[in-house]
């Protein structure tokens, strides 16, 4: 394995591919040298199309020698979420009823990407349907924690998280609903971007809820991220949540410091049930904030445990809708959690509505939250990451449910549909990563990834690789 090539930063690969001294083709034949060794360990991918990623990489080579440069993702090797259609390429979404799905034309992302001139290396695996936060599916096996194989990776786009800190790909592209991106990116140590709503387009990828799914990128650095986010955000007239917001220079984020940021930290609900490992973390890191020169300030939020049930019973019915067909017409298909979570009633239409209306009461206190701040920090999970096959997680000696331990933290930002960045802080004493969030105002993005670069300049935990040869 070329473990030099797999190394590098999306940034770091594009820049010296555009200048001809690096190859698309050698790039990637590094990193599928790299999933056929370290794949069978992980379960990362559970469909890698080597012949597509060669036939990508030649193309980037020949138009690059050509003079047609395409931009920084030219050449780059990147995996996708099962979710996410691709043409002529089996999209199951992780689940047995879906493994005859072979969608006839690209989702925008993945259409975009290619356009963008990047590698295709294979579909990574997900927890069923997204539904679930440590990817331990059903139908393809568990994926496993780069840092500590008995552990989860989180998910549901643990395949990507697991992928983009193993260095299986330069980047990867994940789906949250209720933190599907972050939770792997801070059990995983890498960098997990859930843009705001209507930023990138859900056209062509699997559904979970049309009203809190979020396409976004899994990177190795915050600058990386940035890139594929550029690459992919957008109008689409295939989704009509897509707002026409203009291009953003996020490049210059990158020279802006921290210096005049305001950083908001609600110490309510979010700080209130934490692993103490968890918490010392993220204390340091606002330390680093307050000795670059941001303002941290407290900030009234209100929680989030009561709107939490009803918006996530208005997901299950979304859900519920979204798979009615298949699962009427193969019922075996679908494992027994996700059967028995399926099949329970769907809410009333005035349940419905009074979900509705709990998500918007708390979209508003986000809102209202982030007038008077620049951006808000809070931890991305309540823990680290927990055995495979655990029935909950630990937390402070007390058992917590996967979905609250992980996604408690989370899933406030869905129903508000702003941008959270969850970006690696620290570790446990027994190695394992810990993540925080940085969660901005709608369509923020720049001042998101200027907090979150100007963070990652002055640490060095973005550095630190799994021990997997």
């Amino acid at each position: 394995m070329d473990t030099e090539l797999t190394a590098l930063t999306i940034a770091e690969a594009g820049q010296r591919i555009r200048a001809k001294v690096l190859s698309p083709v050698d790039v990637t034949e590094a990193y599928l040298a790299r999933m056929e060794a370290l794949n069978p360990r992980l379960n990362a991918y559970v469909l890698p199309t080597a012949d597509r990623a060669r036939d990508d990489a030649k193309r980037a080579e020949a138009e690059i020698a050509g003079g047609n440069y395409r931009g920084p993702l030219h050449g780059i090797p990147i995996g996708l979420k099962d979710l996410y259609d691709t043409a002529g390429i089996r999209t199951s979404g992780g689940c047995k009823a879906y493994e005859d799905r072979v969608p006839a034309e690209d989702s925008t992302v993945a259409r975009k990407l290619r356009e963008a001139g990047a590698v295709l290396l294979g579909k990574l695996n997900t927890h069923e349907l997204a539904y679930g936060t440590t990817t331990n599916n059903y139908w393809y096996g568990p994926t496993r924690n780069p840092w500590d194989t008995e552990m989860v990776p989180g998910g549901s786009s643990g395949g990507s998280g697991a992928a983009t800190i193993a260095s299986l790909a330069a980047g990867t592209m994940g789906t949250d609903t209720g933190g599907s991106i972050r939770i792997p990116a801070s059990l995983c140590s890498c960098v997990g971007l859930k843009p705001t709503y209507g930023r990138v387009s859900k056209a062509g990828v699997m559904m979970m809820s049309w009203q809190l799914d979020h396409p976004g990128p899994l990177t190795r650095t915050v600058r990386d991220a940035a890139i594929m986010l550029s690459a992919v955000e957008g109008y689409d007239p295939r989704d009509a949540c897509t707002e026409r917001v203009g291009k953003v220079d996020y490049e210059s984020a990158f020279t802006a410091g921290m210096e005049g940021l305001v950083v908001g930290v609600p110490r309510t609900y979010f700080f209130e049930t934490l692993d103490e490992e968890v918490r010392s973390a993220v204390e340091a890191a606002l330390e680093v904030f307050r000795r670059a020169g941001a303002t941290v300030k407290h900030v009234e939020l209100a929680s989030f445990r009561e709107p939490f049930a009803a918006i996530f019973n208005m997901v299950r019915t979304e859900a519920t809708q979204f798979h009615a067909e298949r699962m009427a017409a193969n019922r075996d298909g679908f494992s027994p959690e996700l059967q028995a979570i399926l099949g329970q009633p769907p809410l009333s239409g005035l349940d419905y509505v009074a979900a509705q209306r709990a998500m918007m009461a708390y979209k508003e206190a986000v809102r209202a939250a982030l007038e008077e701040v620049s951006v808000l920090v809070v931890p991305t999970t309540m823990a680290p990451a927990s055995p495979i096959g655990a029935s909950g997680v630990n937390v402070g000696g007390a058992e917590l449910p996967h979905g609250i331990a992980y996604a408690g933290l989370t899933a406030p930002f869905n129903a508000a549909g702003v941008p959270a960045l969850s970006l690696p802080c620290g570790f446990t004493a027994g190695g394992l990563p810990i993540g925080m969030q940085i969660v901005g105002r709608p369509f923020d993005e720049w001042t998101v990834i200027r907090a979150g670069h100007a963070y990652e300049q002055l640490t060095e935990w973005h550095k630190r690789r799994p021990a997997l040869g």
